[in-house]
Protein backbone atom coordinates (compact mmCIF):
# COMPACT_ATOMS: atom_id res chain seq x y z
CA UNK A 1 0.00 0.00 0.00
CA UNK A 2 1.27 3.47 -0.87
CA UNK A 3 2.41 5.68 1.99
CA UNK A 4 1.07 9.26 2.20
CA UNK A 5 4.59 10.70 2.41
CA UNK A 6 5.69 9.07 -0.83
CA UNK A 7 2.57 10.33 -2.58
CA UNK A 8 3.01 13.89 -1.40
CA UNK A 9 6.51 14.14 -2.80
CA UNK A 10 5.52 14.06 -6.45
CA UNK A 11 2.66 16.43 -7.12
CA UNK A 12 2.93 18.80 -10.05
CA UNK A 13 1.33 22.12 -10.99
CA UNK A 14 0.81 22.96 -14.66
CA UNK A 15 -0.73 26.34 -15.59
CA UNK A 16 -2.51 26.43 -18.92
CA UNK A 17 -1.86 29.75 -20.62
CA UNK A 18 -4.29 31.36 -23.01
CA UNK A 19 -3.46 33.91 -25.68
CA UNK A 20 -6.59 35.83 -24.68
CA UNK A 21 -6.94 38.15 -21.71
CA UNK A 22 -8.92 35.52 -19.80
CA UNK A 23 -7.83 34.06 -16.48
CA UNK A 24 -5.52 31.07 -16.39
CA UNK A 25 -6.73 27.61 -15.53
CA UNK A 26 -4.47 25.59 -13.26
CA UNK A 27 -4.69 21.83 -13.20
CA UNK A 28 -2.92 19.89 -10.45
CA UNK A 29 -1.89 16.30 -11.08
CA UNK A 30 -1.37 14.45 -7.85
CA UNK A 31 0.61 12.31 -7.52
CA UNK A 32 2.33 11.12 -10.71
CA UNK A 33 -0.70 11.79 -12.90
CA UNK A 34 0.15 11.85 -16.58
CA UNK A 35 0.78 15.50 -17.48
CA UNK A 36 -0.99 17.30 -20.27
CA UNK A 37 1.08 17.43 -23.40
CA UNK A 38 1.74 21.07 -24.15
CA UNK A 39 2.26 21.94 -27.80
CA UNK A 40 5.41 23.84 -28.77
CA UNK A 41 6.12 25.73 -31.96
CA UNK A 42 9.33 24.82 -33.79
CA UNK A 43 10.41 26.73 -36.83
CA UNK A 44 13.32 26.45 -39.20
CA UNK A 45 15.76 29.28 -39.57
CA UNK A 46 14.33 31.78 -42.04
CA UNK A 47 14.42 35.45 -42.81
CA UNK A 48 13.19 37.75 -40.07
CA UNK A 49 10.47 39.24 -42.27
CA UNK A 50 9.08 35.85 -43.23
CA UNK A 51 9.17 34.65 -39.61
CA UNK A 52 7.30 37.77 -38.47
CA UNK A 53 4.69 37.23 -41.16
CA UNK A 54 4.13 33.64 -40.12
CA UNK A 55 3.92 34.59 -36.45
CA UNK A 56 1.37 37.28 -37.20
CA UNK A 57 -0.73 34.86 -39.24
CA UNK A 58 -0.44 32.17 -36.56
CA UNK A 59 -1.42 34.61 -33.82
CA UNK A 60 -4.44 35.77 -35.81
CA UNK A 61 -5.56 32.18 -36.49
CA UNK A 62 -5.09 31.19 -32.85
CA UNK A 63 -7.21 34.15 -31.76
CA UNK A 64 -9.98 33.19 -34.17
CA UNK A 65 -9.93 29.59 -33.00
CA UNK A 66 -9.86 30.43 -29.30
CA UNK A 67 -12.64 33.02 -29.52
CA UNK A 68 -15.26 30.24 -29.48
CA UNK A 69 -15.55 26.84 -27.86
CA UNK A 70 -14.55 24.05 -30.26
CA UNK A 71 -17.68 22.33 -31.54
CA UNK A 72 -17.68 18.53 -31.12
CA UNK A 73 -18.01 16.45 -34.27
CA UNK A 74 -21.27 14.91 -33.01
CA UNK A 75 -23.23 17.48 -31.02
CA UNK A 76 -26.64 15.78 -30.80
CA UNK A 77 -27.84 15.14 -27.23
CA UNK A 78 -31.28 13.69 -26.44
CA UNK A 79 -32.82 14.51 -23.08
CA UNK A 80 -35.97 13.42 -21.29
CA UNK A 81 -37.31 15.14 -18.19
CA UNK A 82 -38.82 18.24 -16.68
CA UNK A 83 -39.44 21.54 -18.46
CA UNK A 84 -41.54 24.13 -16.67
CA UNK A 85 -42.02 27.82 -15.94
CA UNK A 86 -40.32 29.43 -12.94
CA UNK A 87 -41.81 32.42 -11.13
CA UNK A 88 -38.78 33.87 -9.33
CA UNK A 89 -39.40 36.36 -6.52
CA UNK A 90 -36.41 37.93 -4.77
CA UNK A 91 -36.92 38.93 -1.12
CA UNK A 92 -34.65 40.61 1.41
CA UNK A 93 -35.10 37.67 3.78
CA UNK A 94 -37.29 34.57 3.86
CA UNK A 95 -40.65 35.27 5.56
CA UNK A 96 -41.75 33.86 8.90
CA UNK A 97 -45.13 32.06 9.13
CA UNK A 98 -48.07 34.44 8.62
CA UNK A 99 -45.76 37.26 7.43
CA UNK A 100 -46.66 39.60 4.59
CA UNK A 101 -43.64 40.84 2.65
CA UNK A 102 -42.83 42.39 -0.71
CA UNK A 103 -40.53 41.09 -3.36
CA UNK A 104 -37.64 43.24 -4.51
CA UNK A 105 -37.73 41.79 -8.04
CA UNK A 106 -39.74 39.33 -10.11
CA UNK A 107 -38.73 37.26 -13.12
CA UNK A 108 -40.70 34.72 -15.15
CA UNK A 109 -38.44 32.26 -16.93
CA UNK A 110 -38.26 28.70 -18.19
CA UNK A 111 -37.11 26.08 -15.69
CA UNK A 112 -37.04 22.36 -14.95
CA UNK A 113 -33.86 20.29 -14.65
CA UNK A 114 -33.84 18.90 -18.18
CA UNK A 115 -34.98 22.18 -19.71
CA UNK A 116 -32.22 24.08 -17.92
CA UNK A 117 -29.44 21.57 -18.61
CA UNK A 118 -30.26 21.34 -22.31
CA UNK A 119 -30.56 25.13 -22.61
CA UNK A 120 -27.04 25.29 -21.20
CA UNK A 121 -25.90 22.60 -23.65
CA UNK A 122 -27.43 24.53 -26.57
CA UNK A 123 -25.64 27.72 -25.55
CA UNK A 124 -22.38 25.76 -25.41
CA UNK A 125 -22.87 24.73 -29.04
CA UNK A 126 -24.58 21.34 -28.78
CA UNK A 127 -27.74 20.35 -30.67
CA UNK A 128 -30.08 19.14 -27.90
CA UNK A 129 -33.46 17.48 -28.33
CA UNK A 130 -35.91 17.25 -25.45
CA UNK A 131 -38.71 14.76 -24.87
CA UNK A 132 -41.22 16.09 -22.35
CA UNK A 133 -44.85 17.14 -22.02
CA UNK A 134 -46.78 20.37 -21.52
CA UNK A 135 -50.41 21.36 -21.66
CA UNK A 136 -51.94 23.56 -24.35
CA UNK A 137 -51.98 26.59 -22.05
CA UNK A 138 -50.11 29.88 -21.75
CA UNK A 139 -47.37 28.34 -19.62
CA UNK A 140 -46.91 25.49 -22.08
CA UNK A 141 -46.56 27.86 -25.01
CA UNK A 142 -44.03 29.92 -23.06
CA UNK A 143 -41.98 26.81 -22.20
CA UNK A 144 -41.76 25.74 -25.84
CA UNK A 145 -41.04 29.20 -27.22
CA UNK A 146 -38.18 29.86 -24.81
CA UNK A 147 -36.54 26.49 -25.43
CA UNK A 148 -36.82 26.93 -29.19
CA UNK A 149 -35.34 30.43 -28.99
CA UNK A 150 -32.25 28.92 -27.31
CA UNK A 151 -31.86 26.20 -29.94
CA UNK A 152 -33.44 23.24 -28.13
CA UNK A 153 -35.41 20.95 -30.47
CA UNK A 154 -38.93 20.66 -29.01
CA UNK A 155 -40.48 18.70 -31.89
CA UNK A 156 -40.70 15.58 -29.69
CA UNK A 157 -42.79 17.25 -26.99
CA UNK A 158 -46.28 15.95 -26.21
CA UNK A 159 -48.85 18.75 -25.93
CA UNK A 160 -51.95 17.82 -23.94
CA UNK A 161 -55.28 19.44 -24.82
CA UNK A 162 -56.25 19.45 -21.15
CA UNK A 163 -54.68 19.84 -17.73
CA UNK A 164 -51.90 22.23 -16.73
CA UNK A 165 -48.25 22.70 -17.59
CA UNK A 166 -45.78 22.41 -14.70
CA UNK A 167 -44.63 25.55 -12.91
CA UNK A 168 -42.55 26.47 -9.86
CA UNK A 169 -42.60 29.37 -7.43
CA UNK A 170 -39.00 30.18 -6.49
CA UNK A 171 -38.29 32.42 -3.48
CA UNK A 172 -34.75 33.80 -3.67
CA UNK A 173 -33.44 34.94 -0.27
CA UNK A 174 -30.91 37.77 -0.65
CA UNK A 175 -29.80 37.49 2.97
CA UNK A 176 -28.85 33.80 2.99
CA UNK A 177 -28.18 33.45 -0.77
CA UNK A 178 -30.57 30.47 -0.91
CA UNK A 179 -33.70 29.62 -2.86
CA UNK A 180 -36.88 27.77 -1.92
CA UNK A 181 -38.91 26.01 -4.61
CA UNK A 182 -42.64 25.22 -4.55
CA UNK A 183 -43.47 23.03 -7.54
CA UNK A 184 -46.82 22.27 -9.18
CA UNK A 185 -46.35 19.20 -11.39
CA UNK A 186 -47.59 18.48 -14.87
CA UNK A 187 -51.16 17.21 -14.99
CA UNK A 188 -51.92 14.76 -16.48
CA UNK A 189 -48.43 13.17 -16.31
CA UNK A 190 -46.66 11.86 -19.39
CA UNK A 191 -47.09 8.15 -20.16
CA UNK A 192 -44.83 6.03 -22.40
CA UNK A 193 -47.62 5.30 -24.91
CA UNK A 194 -47.73 9.03 -25.73
CA UNK A 195 -44.33 8.71 -27.41
CA UNK A 196 -44.80 6.82 -30.71
CA UNK A 197 -42.10 4.33 -31.66
CA UNK A 198 -41.39 6.34 -34.81
CA UNK A 199 -40.78 9.48 -32.73
CA UNK A 200 -38.52 7.57 -30.34
CA UNK A 201 -36.38 6.23 -33.17
CA UNK A 202 -36.24 9.64 -34.83
CA UNK A 203 -35.22 11.32 -31.57
CA UNK A 204 -32.36 8.85 -31.08
CA UNK A 205 -31.14 9.22 -34.66
CA UNK A 206 -27.45 10.29 -34.65
CA UNK A 207 -27.51 10.99 -30.90
CA UNK A 208 -24.09 11.10 -29.24
CA UNK A 209 -25.51 10.99 -25.73
CA UNK A 210 -28.79 10.54 -23.84
CA UNK A 211 -29.57 12.44 -20.62
CA UNK A 212 -32.25 11.82 -17.97
CA UNK A 213 -33.04 14.10 -15.03
CA UNK A 214 -34.91 11.33 -13.18
CA UNK A 215 -38.41 12.58 -13.94
CA UNK A 216 -40.91 11.02 -16.39
CA UNK A 217 -39.15 7.79 -15.47
CA UNK A 218 -41.52 5.43 -17.28
CA UNK A 219 -40.94 7.21 -20.59
CA UNK A 220 -37.24 7.63 -19.80
CA UNK A 221 -36.91 3.89 -19.20
CA UNK A 222 -38.33 3.10 -22.65
CA UNK A 223 -35.88 5.59 -24.20
CA UNK A 224 -33.00 4.26 -22.12
CA UNK A 225 -33.54 0.65 -23.14
CA UNK A 226 -33.60 1.61 -26.82
CA UNK A 227 -30.50 3.79 -26.37
CA UNK A 228 -28.72 0.86 -24.73
CA UNK A 229 -29.61 -1.40 -27.65
CA UNK A 230 -28.06 1.19 -29.94
CA UNK A 231 -24.94 1.59 -27.74
CA UNK A 232 -25.69 5.25 -27.08
CA UNK A 233 -24.23 6.24 -23.68
CA UNK A 234 -26.56 7.56 -20.97
CA UNK A 235 -26.02 10.21 -18.29
CA UNK A 236 -28.39 10.25 -15.32
CA UNK A 237 -28.88 13.17 -12.94
CA UNK A 238 -29.36 11.62 -9.46
CA UNK A 239 -30.65 14.63 -7.54
CA UNK A 240 -32.59 12.63 -4.96
CA UNK A 241 -34.31 9.29 -4.55
CA UNK A 242 -37.23 9.07 -6.99
CA UNK A 243 -39.55 6.35 -8.17
CA UNK A 244 -37.91 4.46 -11.02
CA UNK A 245 -34.49 6.09 -10.56
CA UNK A 246 -32.79 2.78 -9.73
CA UNK A 247 -33.91 1.35 -13.07
CA UNK A 248 -32.43 4.35 -14.89
CA UNK A 249 -29.17 4.11 -12.92
CA UNK A 250 -28.81 0.49 -14.01
CA UNK A 251 -28.73 1.73 -17.62
CA UNK A 252 -26.39 4.66 -16.93
CA UNK A 253 -22.83 5.11 -18.17
CA UNK A 254 -22.34 8.40 -16.31
CA UNK A 255 -23.96 9.69 -13.11
CA UNK A 256 -23.99 13.22 -11.66
CA UNK A 257 -25.31 13.41 -8.09
CA UNK A 258 -26.34 16.06 -5.61
CA UNK A 259 -24.31 16.29 -2.41
CA UNK A 260 -26.72 14.19 -0.35
CA UNK A 261 -27.60 11.47 -2.85
CA UNK A 262 -24.58 9.10 -2.71
CA UNK A 263 -24.82 8.48 1.03
CA UNK A 264 -28.62 8.41 1.06
CA UNK A 265 -28.65 5.84 -1.75
CA UNK A 266 -25.81 3.62 -0.49
CA UNK A 267 -25.93 4.29 3.30
CA UNK A 268 -22.14 4.54 3.20
CA UNK A 269 -20.42 6.52 6.00
CA UNK A 270 -18.74 9.09 3.72
CA UNK A 271 -19.04 10.51 0.21
CA UNK A 272 -15.85 8.84 -1.12
CA UNK A 273 -16.90 5.44 0.21
CA UNK A 274 -20.40 6.01 -1.21
CA UNK A 275 -18.89 6.64 -4.65
CA UNK A 276 -16.97 3.35 -4.38
CA UNK A 277 -20.23 1.64 -3.44
CA UNK A 278 -22.02 3.18 -6.42
CA UNK A 279 -19.41 1.92 -8.89
CA UNK A 280 -19.62 -1.54 -7.35
CA UNK A 281 -23.42 -1.58 -7.59
CA UNK A 282 -23.54 -0.04 -11.08
CA UNK A 283 -21.04 -1.97 -13.24
CA UNK A 284 -21.83 -0.03 -16.43
CA UNK A 285 -20.99 3.37 -14.95
CA UNK A 286 -17.70 4.91 -16.09
CA UNK A 287 -17.71 7.78 -13.61
CA UNK A 288 -19.77 9.27 -10.82
CA UNK A 289 -19.62 13.00 -10.00
CA UNK A 290 -21.03 14.52 -6.83
CA UNK A 291 -21.54 18.30 -6.82
CA UNK A 292 -20.79 20.04 -3.52
CA UNK A 293 -21.77 23.66 -4.07
CA UNK A 294 -19.11 26.09 -2.88
CA UNK A 295 -16.93 23.08 -1.96
CA UNK A 296 -16.62 22.10 -5.62
CA UNK A 297 -17.14 18.53 -6.77
CA UNK A 298 -15.70 15.03 -6.61
CA UNK A 299 -15.42 12.42 -9.35
CA UNK A 300 -14.62 8.73 -9.06
CA UNK A 301 -13.59 7.44 -12.48
CA UNK A 302 -13.55 3.68 -13.08
CA UNK A 303 -10.54 2.03 -14.70
CA UNK A 304 -10.48 -1.25 -16.61
CA UNK A 305 -6.88 -1.76 -15.48
CA UNK A 306 -6.95 -4.90 -13.30
CA UNK A 307 -3.21 -5.28 -12.81
CA UNK A 308 -2.33 -6.87 -9.43
CA UNK A 309 0.59 -4.43 -9.22
CA UNK A 310 -1.67 -1.42 -8.63
CA UNK A 311 -1.11 0.38 -5.36
CA UNK A 312 -4.00 0.30 -2.89
CA UNK A 313 -5.20 3.05 -0.58
CA UNK A 314 -8.19 3.85 1.59
CA UNK A 315 -10.39 6.21 -0.43
CA UNK A 316 -11.14 8.53 2.52
CA UNK A 317 -7.43 8.85 3.31
CA UNK A 318 -6.74 9.63 -0.33
CA UNK A 319 -9.38 12.38 -0.31
CA UNK A 320 -7.75 14.02 2.71
CA UNK A 321 -4.39 13.81 1.00
CA UNK A 322 -5.69 15.41 -2.18
CA UNK A 323 -7.30 18.25 -0.25
CA UNK A 324 -3.92 19.13 1.26
CA UNK A 325 -2.53 19.89 -2.19
CA UNK A 326 -5.27 22.39 -3.12
CA UNK A 327 -4.16 26.01 -3.15
CA UNK A 328 -6.76 27.78 -1.01
CA UNK A 329 -5.82 31.16 -2.49
CA UNK A 330 -6.78 30.20 -6.06
CA UNK A 331 -10.06 31.81 -7.14
CA UNK A 332 -10.36 29.95 -10.43
CA UNK A 333 -11.51 26.30 -10.58
CA UNK A 334 -8.81 23.65 -10.39
CA UNK A 335 -8.68 19.86 -10.54
CA UNK A 336 -6.55 17.63 -8.32
CA UNK A 337 -6.25 13.97 -9.29
CA UNK A 338 -4.86 10.81 -7.70
CA UNK A 339 -2.30 8.56 -9.31
CA UNK A 340 -3.36 7.48 -12.81
CA UNK A 341 -4.95 4.25 -11.52
CA UNK A 342 -5.14 2.94 -7.95
CA UNK A 343 -7.01 0.27 -6.01
CA UNK A 344 -9.39 2.42 -3.96
CA UNK A 345 -10.62 0.70 -0.84
CA UNK A 346 -13.77 1.62 1.11
CA UNK A 347 -13.88 -0.08 4.50
CA UNK A 348 -16.46 -2.91 4.67
CA UNK A 349 -17.74 -1.97 1.20
CA UNK A 350 -15.16 -3.13 -1.32
CA UNK A 351 -12.45 -2.09 -3.76
CA UNK A 352 -12.58 -0.50 -7.20
CA UNK A 353 -9.77 0.32 -9.59
CA UNK A 354 -9.94 3.96 -10.57
CA UNK A 355 -8.93 7.58 -10.23
CA UNK A 356 -10.26 10.07 -7.70
CA UNK A 357 -10.58 13.65 -8.94
CA UNK A 358 -11.32 16.69 -6.77
CA UNK A 359 -12.64 19.82 -8.50
CA UNK A 360 -12.76 23.17 -6.75
CA UNK A 361 -15.51 25.73 -7.25
CA UNK A 362 -15.03 29.16 -8.74
CA UNK A 363 -14.84 31.84 -6.06
CA UNK A 364 -17.77 34.24 -6.52
CA UNK A 365 -17.61 37.54 -4.58
CA UNK A 366 -20.73 37.98 -2.39
CA UNK A 367 -21.68 41.08 -4.34
CA UNK A 368 -21.84 39.03 -7.56
CA UNK A 369 -23.71 35.99 -6.16
CA UNK A 370 -27.34 36.56 -7.16
CA UNK A 371 -29.15 33.21 -7.34
CA UNK A 372 -28.08 29.55 -7.17
CA UNK A 373 -31.22 28.30 -8.94
CA UNK A 374 -30.19 25.85 -11.66
CA UNK A 375 -26.47 25.84 -10.84
CA UNK A 376 -26.46 22.03 -10.81
CA UNK A 377 -28.28 21.96 -14.15
CA UNK A 378 -25.66 24.29 -15.64
CA UNK A 379 -22.94 21.98 -14.32
CA UNK A 380 -24.61 19.02 -16.04
CA UNK A 381 -24.97 20.99 -19.29
CA UNK A 382 -21.21 21.58 -19.24
CA UNK A 383 -20.56 17.89 -18.49
CA UNK A 384 -22.72 16.93 -21.49
CA UNK A 385 -20.58 19.22 -23.66
CA UNK A 386 -17.36 17.81 -22.21
CA UNK A 387 -18.39 14.20 -22.90
CA UNK A 388 -19.33 15.07 -26.49
CA UNK A 389 -15.99 16.87 -26.89
CA UNK A 390 -14.04 13.97 -25.30
CA UNK A 391 -12.55 16.21 -22.62
CA UNK A 392 -10.68 14.50 -19.77
CA UNK A 393 -11.77 15.04 -16.15
CA UNK A 394 -8.97 17.51 -15.41
CA UNK A 395 -10.54 19.83 -18.00
CA UNK A 396 -14.17 18.79 -17.59
CA UNK A 397 -14.49 19.60 -13.89
CA UNK A 398 -13.02 23.15 -13.90
CA UNK A 399 -15.00 23.91 -17.06
CA UNK A 400 -18.27 22.72 -15.51
CA UNK A 401 -17.54 24.66 -12.32
CA UNK A 402 -16.99 27.85 -14.33
CA UNK A 403 -20.24 27.41 -16.26
CA UNK A 404 -22.17 26.76 -13.03
CA UNK A 405 -20.62 29.85 -11.43
CA UNK A 406 -21.70 32.00 -14.37
CA UNK A 407 -25.28 30.82 -13.87
CA UNK A 408 -25.20 32.04 -10.25
CA UNK A 409 -24.52 35.64 -11.27
CA UNK A 410 -28.03 36.34 -12.57
CA UNK A 411 -31.59 35.75 -11.40
CA UNK A 412 -33.05 32.45 -12.56
CA UNK A 413 -31.56 29.26 -13.94
CA UNK A 414 -30.93 30.54 -17.48
CA UNK A 415 -30.22 34.27 -17.46
CA UNK A 416 -26.53 33.85 -16.63
CA UNK A 417 -25.77 30.80 -18.77
CA UNK A 418 -22.74 31.58 -20.98
CA UNK A 419 -22.58 31.03 -24.74
CA UNK A 420 -19.97 29.14 -26.71
CA UNK A 421 -18.77 32.44 -28.19
CA UNK A 422 -17.54 33.58 -24.76
CA UNK A 423 -13.72 33.84 -25.05
CA UNK A 424 -13.29 32.94 -21.39
CA UNK A 425 -14.88 29.51 -21.90
CA UNK A 426 -12.62 28.86 -24.84
CA UNK A 427 -9.58 29.65 -22.70
CA UNK A 428 -10.57 26.90 -20.28
CA UNK A 429 -10.45 24.10 -22.84
CA UNK A 430 -7.83 25.09 -25.42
Amino acid sequence: MMSPSSMLSSHLHLPLHSSSSCSRLTTTFFPCFSPIRLATNKTNVMSLSLLSSIRASSSSSAHEISSCLPLPENRVVLGCGAACIDYLATVDSYPNPDDKIRSTSLKIQGGGNAGNALTCAARLGLNPRLISKVADDAQGKGILEELEADGVDTSFFVVSKEGNSPFTYVIVDKETKTRTCIHTPLDPPMMPNELPQSSLLSALESARLVYFDGRLYETALVIGKEATRRNIPILVDAEKKREGLDDLLNLANYVVCSARFPQEWTEAPSIPSALVSMLLRLPNVKFVIVTLGEDGCMMLERSINTSPQLEEMDVDSLLNLLKQSIDGNTVIPTCVSSKSVMRLNANKIGVVNGILHIGTAKNIPPSELIDTTGAGDAFIGAVLYSICADKPPEKMLPFAASVAAAACKALGARSGLPKYTDPYLSSLLH
